[in-house]
């Protein structure tokens, strides 16, 4: 397999990990909420990005279910923050045919913002030039269990026998649903970690680490990424030669 050759592949799907909001106002000695808004910059520039490269999906980890531990304050203007960004971005998601869903346990916010959540969703629902998925009060944990409880439920129901329960029956009830795996998985910030963000659907996916905390992950950093995913060979259990062979290479 020749480097021109692999580096001709590119993610379909890529899932972001959103890290260094708060280090990136702290180095500026800027309050709290200053490093999220830059982020929200970084979000738009990355989503026209994606769009541009004909990204078929792209996930966003914006609130972890252990983010409501922060100080009351940082999470208040958090919220407001994602209502705001509800009001003012989905016209725009809209106009350039991108489909909108929120992942996550969406009960604990308030009747407002799901309200709005629920309005997005449904205006973009038909949208098909790319699906942004905005992880809120998400954990991949909470994701697998609440999967696992609903399997339970239709076997006590009755609809399916413990055996019926396969892997894509069991992924049909993961909160990504309907929308592909990511390949290319993406961190900013300068952590190597997951930090419970789409385990179940991480198992293949492509790690990649920034060192730029995420508003200064812009295109440029974006396209280094994908070009370095282009540069790997995936697998999937088999040999190289293997893959070679099935590529025609």
């Amino acid at each position: 397999m020749t480097a021109d050759s692999v580096e001709k592949i590119t993610p379909k799907n890529i899932a972001i990990i959103m890290d260094g909001n708060n280090r990136w106002a702290k180095q500026r000695k800027l309050p709290k909420l200053a490093g999220h808004k830059a982020g929200l910059d970084a979000v738009r520039n990355v989503v026209e990005t994606c769009l541009s490269q004909k990204v078929e999906s792209l996930t966003l980890f914006a609130f972890s279910s252990e983010n409501w531990n922060r100080p009351e304050d940082e999470v208040k203007g958090l919220m407001s923050l994602f209502l705001l960004a509800l009001k003012n971005e989905v016209r725009k998601l809209h106009k350039n045919n991108i489909r909108l869903r929120i992942m996550g346990d969406k009960s604990r916010f308030s009747d407002t913002l799901q309200a709005h959540i629920h309005e997005a969703e449904q205006k973009t629902k038909d949208n098909d030039a790319m699906t942004l998925v905005i992880a809120a009060n998400y954990g991949g944990e909470w994701d697998i269990v609440n999967a696992a409880q609903q399997c339970a439920t239709d076997v006590a129901l009755g609809k399916i026998k413990p055996e019926d329960i396969s892997r894509d029956y069991f992924e049909s009830h993961i909160g990504l649903s309907g929308v592909s795996a990511p390949d290319l998985y993406i961190r900013t910030g300068g952590e190597t970690r997951i930090s419970n963000f789409m385990l179940w659907q991480a198992a293949y996916a492509e790690l990649y680490f920034s060192d730029l905390y995420w508003p200064d992950f812009k295109e440029e950093a974006l396209l280094a990424a994908i070009a370095d995913f282009g540069r790997r060979q995936r697998r999937f259990g088999m040999t190289c030669e293997q893959v070679e062979s099935n590529s025609g290479l």
